[in-house]
């Protein structure tokens, strides 16, 4: 099997996972809450490293994507050019979103494009899970991704946020709490507007809405996330996001 490079072609890249597949990982990831039937078993450190050896290519990128193998299609969004994703090809992609995890990987992608403020709003409004979790693992993306970005965006976020905390649905319910807790940890000034948030929550009637202030609360209350908002400042010196993008179910 020749090297996959640069020059590989979709085709060539796709046999290639198909002969790493394992049967074995994939039925594990069924313990997370992944959907295996488009998948391979194969894990997110073996794709980045793939993405990374194929580096860069927008128009082999849509290919992969339209394989419909999870693998190649997060190979696809770390390889397509964020800056030539459209607000429609997102909406395309996103309306095809079946599993947390392909929703937490592309969104890494979304939250790069120019379009990425609209798209949030839009996704948050959607009915149909998977594309509303989307704008909220955006909003948790974005801390990380939009240094640059004044507050007043985040804060903004917030009422959004308050606005969905009430979506039962599991998937939803952990991406708002993931984006409560992201935006808390940017800043001392978006921690205090954060924990308020999550504190009127926290003492609601829904029982949704009490999960996610509780939890968020608990976490931007603690004293290890108040020492190292103290000592670091701002996540854009030092991020603060603890990495569980793919454990947010």
């Amino acid at each position: 099997m020749a090297e996959l490079s640069p020059q590989s072609s979709a085709e060539e890249i796709v046999v290639h996972l198909r002969s790493i597949g394992s049967e074995e990982n994939r039925l594990g990831m069924l313990r997370y809450g992944i959907k295996i039937e488009r998948a391979l078993g194969i894990s997110h450190g073996v794709q980045r490293q793939i993405a990374k050896k194929i580096k860069r290519n927008h128009e082999r990128a849509f290919e992969l994507w339209q394989t419909g193998i999870m693998e190649a299609q997060f190979i696809a969004s770390v390889t397509a050019d964020p800056k030539r994703f459209s607000a429609a090809d997102a909406r395309r992609w996103a309306a095809t979103f079946d599993s947390w995890d392909i929703v937490d990987g592309v969104s890494d992608l979304f939250v790069d494009t120019d379009c990425w403020r609209e798209l949030i709003a839009e996704f948050a409004v959607d009915e149909r899970e998977f594309v509303r979790r989307t704008a909220f693992a955006m909003m948790a993306w974005s801390v990380v991704h939009r240094k640059n970005e004044p507050e007043a965006t985040f804060l903004d976020f917030l009422s959004i946020i308050e606005v969905h905390a009430t979506d039962g649905r599991n998937f939803v319910k952990k991406a708002v709490n993931w984006a409560l807790r992201s935006i808390g940890k940017r800043s001392m000034n978006l921690h205090g507007a954060a924990l308020a948030l999550a504190q009127k929550l926290a003492v609601s009637t829904d029982k949704t809405a009490r999960w996610v202030g509780k939890d968020a609360a608990r976490e931007l209350s603690d004293a290890k996330t108040l020492e190292r908002l103290a000592r670091k400042g701002s996540l854009g010196r030092n991020p603060l996001y603890g990495g569980d993008a793919f454990d947010t179910r």
